[in-house]
Formats: C-alpha cells, structure tokens, sequence
C-alpha cells in the first residue's frame, strides 16, 4: 500500500534542501556576494532595456523607412526634413543630417551623413559598455571574495593550531559562493553585450546603406565629354 506519509517527509526534505541552498547563495557570500546580487539585478535590467531600445523597430522603423522612400519617390525633400527633425531614429537622424547640407552640395550631404552615422553608432555602442564592465567586474569580485574567503579559513587554522573543519566551513562557503556569483554575472552580461554589439553594427551598417541608396537619386549626373 502507498504511504503518503514517506511521501510527505521526502517532500519536506527536498523543500529543506532547496531553501538552504538558496540562503546559502544569498547570504553565504558576504558584503562581497551581496555586490555581486546587486550587479546581477542591474545586468538583468539593463539587458532587458538594451534589447528594448536597441532593436529594428527603434532604429530602422518599417514605418520610416516607407514613409521617406515615398517622400523621395515624389522628390519631396522638404517633408521629409520637416518629418525626420524630431525623429529619434537612426535612419531618421541621418536622413535630417544629409539633407540639412543640401545646398551645399552632394559630397557635404554624403560626408554630414557619415558624421551623424558615427555618432549615433559611438553613442549606442557606449550606452552598451555598462555591460561589458559588468562582465568585467563580476569575477574580480568573485575572486576577491574567493581569496578573503580563503584567507579566514587560514587564519581560523592559526588560531586553533590544526584544521577544524566547522570553523573552516564559513569561509570556505564565501569563496565558492563568491565565486560562483562572479561567474553567473559575467557570463550572461558578456553574452548580452556581444548579442548588442553585432546588431548595433548590423543595423547601423543597414541603415547607412539604405540612406545612401535614397539620396543617390540627388548625386549630379556626369556630363559626357
């Protein structure tokens, strides 16, 4: 007959288990492994933010796009200043650049439009750098706690004369614990860094292409000799 009653107890046990393991990984890492907790928290929600703000929708938006090909279509230059002035865009912003130095000549509006490209290009790829130090800091810290950790547990063997190994445990835990936190917030935040970096350079190197296939239309024509 099945006992419900074993079933309960094995359940409970796990349920122990589990939460110990939990607090040990909150709290065994010390003032060093609640940094850690707190960098984790802030490279969850600057990824979230990154993969937000940083997608086609937001810098090459379809509606934009279309909307400035029909303008060009019917040579209506002046509407489109006039729509990508406030447009946040990255194709916006380089459209409103090129045009901007119209009556300048083409090559001003070529070399306004690579001006205006870098520094919308310098400005996201620095937005996402947040990440990479991140991923930087987190095992150094985690090495710190690992070599604190590991000098308690040398000095709690000098202080008794031998290795007893419950005083030993505490600081044995920082460092794992420490350790292992480090690793848990570098690798996620390099990963998203690296994700952000190749589509910053994917759209970007997009969005220039498609900006000059637009104002080619205005490029002189060569006279024939």
């Amino acid at each position: 007959m099945f006992d419900f009653a074993i079933l309960a107890q094995a359940a409970e046990e796990a349920t122990k288990e589990t939460t110990s393991y939990f607090q040990v990984l909150v709290t065994g890492g010390g003032v060093i492994g609640y940094v850690l907790w707190m960098l984790m928290v802030l490279m969850i929600a600057l990824s979230i933010k990154y993969f937000i703000d940083i997608r086609r929708g937001t810098v090459l938006p379809p509606v934009t796009l279309a909307q400035l090909q029909e303008y060009f279509e019917n040579r209506q230059y002046r509407e489109v200043l006039e729509v990508t002035e406030e447009d946040p865009s990255f194709i916006g912003q380089l459209m409103h650049a090129s045009l901007s130095e119209a009556s300048y000549g083409y090559s001003a509006m070529e070399r306004a439009m690579e001006e205006s490209a870098e520094a919308s290009t310098t400005k996201m790829l620095r937005s996402i750098e947040w990440l990479n130090l991140i991923g930087n800091i987190g095992p150094m810290l985690g090495l710190m706690g690992t070599v604190w950790g590991m000098i308690g547990a040398f000095f709690s063997i000098v202080e008794v004369g031998q290795a007893d190994p419950e005083l030993m445990a505490k600081d044995i835990g920082v460092a794992l614990v420490t350790t292992l936190l480090g690793l848990v917030v570098a690798v996620p935040a390099l990963s998203v860094y690296a994700v952000m970096r190749n589509r910053i350079d994917s759209l970007t190197s997009e969005g220039m292409l498609t900006a000059q296939e637009m104002i080619s239309q205005l490029r002189p024509s060569k006279k024939s000799s």
